[in-house]
């Protein structure tokens, strides 16, 4: 991949881990941080907030499970490049970089950049440490190849310390999926993210399941 496509995806990283952050420290029936549901160019603040100082240590996440009973609704981006289908109601915000779909305790983002097929050696080379560098307590749980219905997928599964909460000051673990699809040179990313502990592997298989190229 060349140099412009390397920073380009290293800036999304980076502005996706700060939302994606944001988002999960918030607890019940709180809302992400101002800078990350600004729709105007807020990726370098974002990005740079979870390098702040965490306190020593993590508490037990709460509970993030995402109910049987949520529904599912399309969504394709002003590009036309895909559809996927996120749970219904979910706050979304647009950046120049990403789209984002938060709700309480989990996020969901997604972007698509010119690039080369990955693979899983380039994960473990190039997308793991450009994940880590912004994050606290960063843990690499896995880099594997799963099958989709739009086809094969990179997947890397990581865990990492949320922002502290604004009013409480505690850090929880989060836990990520990151599944990088790719056809005709472009390269989709489906992040999901998480308190550590949600029972949430079906609403995530439904997510990813629903993924498909328009064009």
């Amino acid at each position: 991949m060349g140099n412009a496509s390397t920073m380009t995806r290293r800036l999304v990283v980076l502005a996706a881990a700060g939302l994606c952050a944001s988002a999960c420290s918030s607890g019940p029936g709180s809302t992400p941080a101002p800078q990350a549901t600004s729709s105007s160019a807020a990726a370098p603040a974002t990005a740079s907030s979870p390098a702040g100082a965490a306190p020593a240590g993590t508490e037990t996440p709460p509970p993030g499970d995402i109910p049987d009973t949520t529904a599912y609704v399309a969504f394709r981006p002003g590009s036309g490049q895909y559809e996927v289908k996120v749970p219904e109601g979910w706050a979304r915000t647009v950046s120049p970089a990403a789209v984002f779909f938060t709700d309480k305790l989990n996020v969901i983002s997604i972007w698509t950049t010119k690039a080369t097929a990955p693979t899983m050696a380039s994960a473990r080379a190039v997308e793991v440490p450009a994940i880590k560098h912004p994050l606290h307590g960063f843990a690499l749980t896995g880099v594997s190849v799963v099958s989709r219905p739009a086809g094969t997928a990179v997947l890397i599964r990581y865990s990492a310390d949320s922002r502290p909460d604004p009013v409480t000051g505690k850090v929880y673990k989060d836990t990520f999926e990151r599944y990088e699809f790719y056809k005709n040179g472009t390269e989709a990313v489906v992040l999901l993210g998480g308190p550590a502990g949600a029972d949430n592997v079906d609403p995530w298989r439904t997510v990813t399941n629903s993924f498909r190229w328009l064009r």
